[in-house]
């Protein structure tokens, strides 16, 4: 239908009125539900309920779905949803909720009214139960605006949805202060409530791997370690005898392996139950051999037992390197939990050469990956605090940093008293 009465959105103590009719195909920018949606009181339902195909499986009547979106000013914009069902749904924006009462059973575009953004930054619509005559409330494949003058106005995740979900990752650029560059050594710590199910938080990055500590879900937490094969691929079973990555030794507790999908390697990683609020060492060598092969070699300092512990060395081949491309990251790798936000502190970054030199890195320039730069995401941001750096990302916030931007920590002259005799 090209054209559909307003239907009728009963605010609170507000009589419904006759409204005049309009054109809706002018709602022309959709934003799928499918990338763009959250169950925002129960995360780990969102992949129940929303779909490759939209908000599909919505039963319970606890369930908030929350749409998010961006918009650059304030602007008052024609909305309405894309959607099927036989129920009454509770729809709130800009704190007025208001009820729609969909008898359809198949998509069509309903236009619901103006939407009056609150001005640059996120924005999100609510849905919430009502009353159903069905075993699902509706289905909702996206909320549609009419396209405005300025096209740029609204951002939101277009593509590429299981990234958008996840949300953008940030990361902590280095300069190396040689080419000789054998071992990295840096330190996290994680404030409170700051360790969200799905965090990664990358600690010793260069351009062959990385190594940090991940929240996998409630009751585990690891220390991850891997290694990129040489042979692109996303299948670990595609790459030829002489191109896989070699394990030489693991430490106690940990499980080696393959990894796949973002590439593929060598993975080892030791389940430990890390905490909030306590700073934890990591150290990384990267040697090179005279037969086209580097080793690389992480070790984890627990500071309840006092000592670094092996986590695992690997040896890479057609490879001859020492540290290169450094850097630090932090990324969430749940799509349900890309709603939420979190933040990680990167702290007393240091490189020591292969003649035994340290060298204090105290600049970093600010980065974040495709979602964050084709502005699928905007909710990412890093800076410089408490004597170190710290980057953060997802939860629809509107911290902001802009990518390039050179972050400066405090010298602290202070470098790591480590007996490299003793590691192993």
């Amino acid at each position: 239908m090209k054209y559909l009465k307003l239907l009728c959105i009963v605010f609170t103590v507000v009589a419904c009125k006759q409204e005049p009719t309009f054109d809706v195909s002018k709602l022309q920018t959709e934003i799928a539900t499918t990338g763009n949606s959250w169950v925002i009181n129960n995360v780990d339902k969102s992949s129940e309920v929303i779909t490759k195909q939209g908000i599909t499986n919505w039963k319970d009547a606890n369930d908030t779905i929350r749409t998010y979106f961006y918009t650059e000013k304030e602007a008052t914009i024609p909305f309405g949803i894309i959607a099927k069902g036989t129920s009454q749904v509770a729809i709130s924006f800009n704190g007025k909720t208001g009820h729609v009462k969909l008898s359809n059973t198949e998509f069509d575009t309903i236009f619901i009214g103006n939407y009056t953004s609150l001005g640059k930054g996120y924005q999100h619509i609510d849905f919430y139960s009502s009353s159903k005559e069905s075993n699902t409330y509706a289905d909702i494949k996206g909320i549609v605006f009419q396209e405005p003058l300025d096209s740029t106005l609204v951002k939101y995740i277009k593509d590429d949805f299981y990234f958008g979900r996840r949300g953008p990752s940030t990361h902590l650029v280095f300069e190396t202060p040689t080419d000789d560059i054998e071992w990295m050594y840096s330190e996290i710590e994680i404030d409170k409530d700051q360790d969200v199910i799905g965090s990664y938080f990358m600690a010793n990055g260069f351009g062959e791997g990385y190594y940090g500590i991940q929240v996998n879900s409630e009751t585990e937490r690891r220390i991850l370690f891997s290694i990129w094969s040489p042979f692109k691929t996303d299948d670990p079973n595609s790459i030829p005898e002489d191109q896989k990555i070699k394990l030489l030794k693991k430490g106690e507790g940990v499980t080696s392996g393959e990894f796949g999908d973002e590439g593929s390697g060598g993975q080892s990683y030791k389940v430990f139950n890390w905490k909030a609020e306590t700073r934890y060492e990591f150290l990384t060598r990267v040697k090179p051999n005279s037969d086209n092969t580097t080793d690389y070699t992480s070790y984890f300092f627990d500071p309840g037992t006092n000592q670094w512990h092996l986590i695992a060395s690997f040896r890479r081949p057609i490879t001859n390197t020492f540290v290169a491309r450094p850097y630090s990251f932090l990324e969430n790798f749940i799509p349900n939990t890309g709603v939420l936000s979190r933040r990680g502190g990167f702290y007393n970054q240091w490189m020591r050469d292969s003649k035994g030199e340290w060298y204090e890195i105290t600049e970093a320039k600010f980065s974040a990956d495709a979602t964050a730069r084709k502005e699928a995401r905007l909710d990412y941001s890093g800076g410089s605090a408490n004597h170190g750096f710290y980057l953060k990302n997802c939860g629809f916030t509107d911290d902001f940093k802009t990518i390039g931007t050179m972050l400066t920590r405090t010298k602290l002259n202070n470098p790591p008293n480590i007996n490299f005799n003793d590691l192993d």
